[in-house]
């Protein structure tokens, strides 16, 4: 049985409804992007009339090349960028394997999927720093009556940032392995591996791994493109001298001599070319187990000590986690601070006095970012609501080349078309506002909404509109009388996702925001600097509140709306 309402097939509005939702998609976050990429390229290339840049050539290749640290930039990006995500996978593996089933793992994500990089990278900051608390802790020990002169920020090898990259991104991944195993007969693999005495490590690498590893390889590659050019986490916690290419890149869009903006789009393109090799270089690798794995298996050949490297990694992880708490906990702690002075572990003097004056550090930028927020994700889950609906009305999922311009956002660096969509903008004579940061938002916000609303809406139970369409009830009221109703939990689930990830853009609001629109995310990366860290803590715990509460609403809700039907359950 298929998930069509009506068997005769459908109908010819619901095939154009189908085609005007694919057709909004494409023109408002595909075609921009691609336009976006194209102006990076045609500015790259030296033609930006503009500037009076009227003949194609490389010298923007050779002004870029020129450039004092770049060889250092790109091999830190690489480094940094590739080894979070190996470290990201290996310790989501090892939660998945050792705490698979366990409730309070996937309740311990929660706040740290809401938190936003920035927010969380800044914390991180107050924690590993030469004065953080960390080494407040170690002080007594070690004798330290100063911060001692360790590169923990900062360090040329980029090893915080790695570290403040997979404390955000490991979760992730360990979210959607644990989604990956609800579509997999886990229970019945490792049944019939005790019964067989096999090792439970073993039956995870051979049998249940290679089923797991297509449901996850887009959020890995989305992890790897996101970690190679990462611009905020990195301006935080990252190299300085030279920065990750990424953050070069940044700065030379914002170098007031407009004739940087043609080694910068130079740049974008190289920037690009790091995440296109390194997908390539996942691709190899898995095109290598596919055709060495089965005669490895076949062989009976055993990875020495797995069992080990496995609980190792649960335990790593599960130590992330709750480094990750700690540093949400410090921009807190900051917030309320007062007095505290090396080496004390605790803060000599608490004070409400910087949220006492909140209002006037961050009211304008909690405003913008919370209608920013509210609107791009609005606009997002309506679109993905629209696409969803309109595949149970086409009676058929979108083709596979329509799924996968979805995600095509996660998958290019920002940094490689952010500034070509901005002057494709231009062009069009949109101007650069609010306005204009509420749609960039929304480009990024709909994937993953989609990612969060997809599979819930596909396994709605078809009997249900199905018996709705056969009293006579019409498809838009079985929409809004049917389905979203009984969706009510992954609609806001998908929505309190949305707010987070409006809430943790920089670079869409950087670009076409032209550096006029100010948000809590550009105000946090700001003053996380040097500024004073009280006034930071404020500002970071604002941002890393909006998206938790959110969460918090999208579970209290349904609990609200749905109680009187538990109620009229117990008496019955």
């Amino acid at each position: 049985m298929g998930r069509a309402i009506h068997q005769i097939g459908p109908s010819r509005p619901d095939r154009l409804l189908a085609r005007i939702v694919l057709g909004a998609v494409l023109m408002l976050i595909v075609l921009p992007i691609l336009a976006g990429v194209w102006q990076t390229l045609r500015a790259a290339m030296g033609l930006m009339p503009a500037l009076g840049a009227t003949r194609a050539g490389l010298d923007a290749f050779r002004d870029l090349m020129a450039i004092p640290g770049l060889p250092r930039a790109v091999l830190i990006s690489l480094w940094t960028g590739v080894a979070t995500t190996a470290l990201s996978v290996v310790l989501a593996a090892g939660c998945c394997i050792r705490w698979h089933d366990s409730r309070w793992m996937q309740r311990m994500l929660t706040p740290v999927l809401a938190a936003p990089h920035a927010a969380l990278a800044i914390g991180l900051g107050f924690l590993i720093a030469p004065s953080g608390w960390l080494a407040r802790i170690a002080a007594p020990l070690a004798g330290w009556d100063l911060p001692p002169d360790i590169a923990s920020v900062n360090d040329p090898w980029g090893l915080a940032l790695i570290l403040g990259l997979t404390a955000k991104e490991f979760p992730f991944l360990l979210l959607m392995m644990l989604a990956g195993l609800r579509q997999i007969p886990l229970s019945r693999h490792l049944r019939s591996a005790r019964a067989l005495g096999l090792p439970e490590a073993h039956v995870w690498l051979t049998l249940i791994a290679p089923q797991l590893w297509p449901l996850i390889r887009l959020p890995v590659l989305v992890v790897l493109a996101y970690s190679l050019s990462v611009v905020d986490v990195a301006m935080i916690l990252g190299p300085a001298n030279p920065p990750t290419l990424a953050v070069m890149l940044t700065r030379l869009y914002g170098d007031p001599d407009l004739t940087r903006l043609l080694p910068a789009a130079a740049g974008s393109v190289l920037q690009l070319g790091l995440v296109v090799v390194a997908g390539l270089g996942v691709a190899a690798l898995q095109r290598a187990v596919r055709t060495w794995g089965p005669d490895w298996v076949a062989r009976g050949h055993r990875v020495p000590g797995l069992a080990a490297i496995t609980r190792i990694a649960g335990f790593c992880g599960a130590v992330m986690l709750v480094l990750t708490m700690a540093s949400l906990a410090m921009l807190a702690v900051w917030s309320v601070t007062w007095r505290w002075s090396f080496p004390d572990i605790l803060p000599a003097t608490l004070s409400w006095r910087f949220w006492g004056r909140a209002g006037q550090i961050a009211a304008g930028p909690l405003a913008t970012t919370l209608v920013v927020a509210l609107a791009s994700t609005a606009a997002a889950l309506t679109a993905a609501i629209a696409w969803l609906e309109a595949e149970d009305r086409r009676a058929a999922p979108r083709a596979p080349w329509a799924e996968a311009l979805i995600y095509l956002p996660l998958l290019l660096p920002q940094i490689a078309f952010l500034y070509g969509l901005n002057i494709a903008a231009l062009g069009a004579g949109l101007p650069q506002g609010v306005a204009l940061v509420i749609w960039g938002h929304a480009i990024f916000v709909f994937p993953y909404v989609m990612i969060a609303l997809s599979d819930p809406w596909r396994a709605l139970d078809p009997r249900l509109p199905r018996a709705a369409a056969a009293l006579g009830v019409g498809p838009w009221r079985i929409l809004w009388r049917v389905k979203l109703p009984v969706l009510l939990v992954p609609v806001l689930t998908a929505f309190a996702i949305g707010i987070a990830v409006s809430v943790a853009q920089y670079l869409p609001t950087l670009f076409l925001g032209a550096g006029r629109v100010t948000t809590l995310t550009t105000e946090a990366v700001t003053l996380a600097s040097g500024s004073d860290r009280r006034v930071t803590g404020v500002v970071a715990s604002l941002q890393a509140l909006l998206p938790i509460l959110t969460y918090g609403l999208a579970f209290a809700i349904p609990a609200i709306a749905y109680r009187n039907r538990r109620a009229m359950g117990a008496k019955g």
